[in-house]
């Protein structure tokens, strides 16, 4: 069976047994704060797996396409990628662990033909410290699933992938690993689980590819190890309980699941192999890729694994609205082209790569998502671009390491060459040694040194970003994010409908708020959105979410959305008005906000535009407090 017939086979498994069908959501989410990219299934419904009732009922089923950047410099072994789909099904509040593992059992053994001799699975050891008992509740369902195919599962304890690595599997099918194996919580781990958060064991399910994939280096073979012997094909979250004040936890009385599995990988166990690249949702890139250069995957894994993952993620953030750039999603991007491009130069692929590999993508995926194919013709014009830019880069880099001087290169100087041109480490290495220029054993360490000194500013910069444009979730920043709803409002009031909004950043101490207009603003029309605000924060509005369909919330609503906002099938929306009249704001949001517009006001604050200026060619930017 193939990746694409147990994505259908998966969504149909699940429908029958009365799961809604949610659509997938875009990796890039414009106006979310909170991270880059979508990175799990989890994360587009965390908010329902939190509390908040979902319109298509408690029973849910999807396929979710993600992106994990933090991956990147991984890929190049046989089951990491960067882009990869994620099949989830969700109960909130409905059944519990009985039902979740009998059902993934069968769709792994009845529906997909995995050999149940082949199935591992771990469950959690419990922390008597903190009263969580052991989850034998959990192993015995799994027992009873294997003793229907006259499996003995014995139950081992391992305790830690440490102890792991020295016991082995010990004839084990059933492996009780500590919290940092099977527990799952927002923070990670029990110790560092928020306060009042759900959390809860999870069991993970591995498939056996055999001896002969385990890599003796990483000591015995067992399913948390990375030997390669066991590939870890989903993963099932059992929400069952609460931290309390003192680090203490309480059952919850509404038990939720959330059930990931990868695609990719369920894939790779189906034809029994574990290079995630021989399966049919990269194979037929690969098979290209030997095509174009002439030369086989076997010699040439790396460079075709690389590129095969980067093109695949790249098509996918282009179609969801990602635009090569300098910074955050954009620069992500345009690293991985340029990586792509690179690899090609190694396999001697030039003329039309990009455009080659794009129109296999985008066949390969036409069926199941349709976008991709719809959105090629512009894709490839931007990946053409994109291809351009690159090759006048290189040949700049090659200009400037011309001028370093013949006495030898430093790791620092190496550093430059890659941060400020974009040139490839790999290249700068290979030129360098053409032209007969030392390098200083040490080079590496220093160039190393800026790499790490480099991602500790990204890691600082990107700190404290939450979901739309916040930065924390203060009483002070809540207070101006909802400030921020009733200027967006008093400026279509003011300014008219060519207002658009373009972006927001909220903080603690201000707000800042780009909109499209093409022109100063004057002092009066300034003067006017200031009244406008103060007169909404003293007449004490409600503020009230809730969920409705997207298109009903845009045309009989009238909301405001952000623009080129790709939506789900339901939106949350925000609305403050005074009871039986108009509302003077209504608009799709996130969250969260106060419950009254009158604590914008505590301690005799008002709202007040502190600067208004041109952000970018027709955009205008505001900057306003509670002072």
């Amino acid at each position: 069976m193939n990746a694409q017939e147990i994505r259908k086979k998966y969504i149909q498994y699940m429908h029958d047994r009365q799961h809604a069908i949610v659509k997938r959501a875009p990796i890039y989410l414009e106006g979310d704060s909170t991270t880059l990219f979508t990175g799990s299934g989890m994360q587009p419904l965390l908010p329902y797996l939190l509390g908040e009732t979902h319109p298509k009922g408690k029973r849910l089923v999807d396929v979710q396409t993600c992106f994990r950047s933090q991956d990147i410099d991984d890929i190049g072994d046989n089951r990491h990628t960067t882009f990869f789909e994620m099949l989830g099904n969700w109960s909130l509040g409905d059944y519990f662990k009985e039902q979740q593992i009998e059902w993934f059992f069968d769709f792994l053994v009845g529906e997909v033909g995995l050999n149940p001799a082949k199935i591992y699975v771990t469950c959690f050891i419990g922390d008597e410290k903190y009263g969580i008992p052991k989850d034998e509740t959990a192993a015995k369902i799994w027992q009873k699933v294997f003793a229907k195919y006259d499996i003995d599962a014995k139950i081992i304890e391992l305790g830690s992938a440490e102890n792991g690595d020295k016991l082995g599997l010990q004839g084990g099918r059933i492996f009780f690993y500590d919290d940092k194996e099977n527990w799952w919580s927002r923070g990670g781990g029990i110790e560092t689980t928020p306060l009042g958060d759900p959390c809860g064991p999870d069991s993970e399910v591995f498939y056996d590819f055999g001896e002969t994939a385990h890599d003796a280096s990483f000591g015995e073979a067992h399913p948390a190890s990375d030997s390669g012997r066991f590939m870890e094909i989903g993963n099932q979250v059992f929400m069952q309980y609460k931290r309390l004040e003192g680090g203490n936890f309480e059952p919850l009385t509404s038990k939720n699941v959330d059930f990931g599995g990868g695609l990719e990988r369920i894939a790779a166990a189906a034809i029994d192999n574990p290079d995630v690249f021989k399966i049919s949702l990269l194979k037929p890139i690969v098979d290209k890729l030997e095509e174009l250069s002439g030369k086989k995957y076997e010699a040439e894994t790396e460079n075709m694994r690389v590129i095969s993952d980067h093109l695949r993620a790249s098509v996918f953030l282009i179609t969801d609205g990602v635009l090569p750039s300098n910074k955050e999603q954009g620069y992500v991007l345009r690293r991985l082209l340029r990586r792509s491009i690179l690899k090609a130069f190694n396999l001697g692929i030039e003329d039309d790569f990009l455009e080659n590999i794009a129109r296999i993508i985008a066949k390969t995926y036409a069926e199941d998502y349709p976008e991709v194919a719809t959105n090629i013709a512009s894709t490839i014009d931007m990946l053409k671009k994109e291809e351009k830019i690159f090759r006048q880069t290189l040949r700049k880099g090659l200009r400037e390491l011309g001028r370093f001087s013949a006495d030898g290169l430093t790791g620092t100087e190496i550093f430059m060459l890659h941060d400020t041109y974009g040139f490839p480490v790999e290249l700068s290495v290979e030129e360098i040694e053409k032209q007969g220029i030392d390098l200083s054993e040490n080079w590496q360490i220093e160039f190393d040194e800026n790499m790490k000194q480099q991602r500790e500013r990204s890691k600082t910069a990107s700190k404290g970003r939450f979901k739309g444009g916040l930065e924390g979730d203060s009483p002070e920043i809540l207070k101006l994010h909802t400030a921020t709803h009733l200027l967006n409002a008093a400026l279509h009031q003011v300014l008219g409908e060519g207002v658009s909004q373009k972006g927001s950043n909220v903080t603690a101490e201000r707000l800042r708020f780009d909109f499209t207009w093409g022109e100063k603003m004057t002092s009066e029309q300034i003067k006017q959105v200031e009244d406008m605000v103060n007169e909404q924060v003293e007449k004490d509005l409600a503020v009230t979410f809730a969920e409705h369909p997207v298109d009903y919330a845009l045309n009989e609503m009238k909301a405001i959305g952000v623009f080129g906002e790709k939506y789900g099938d339901m939106v949350k929306v925000y609305v403050m008005g005074e009871p039986g009249k108009r509302p003077f704001s209504v608009e799709i949001c996130g969250g969260p906000h106060v419950e009254h517009t009158a604590i914008l006001a505590e301690g005799g604050k008002r709202f007040k535009i502190k600067k208004e200026q041109s952000s970018s060619a027709g955009v205008r930017r505001i900057k306003a407090v509670l002072q």
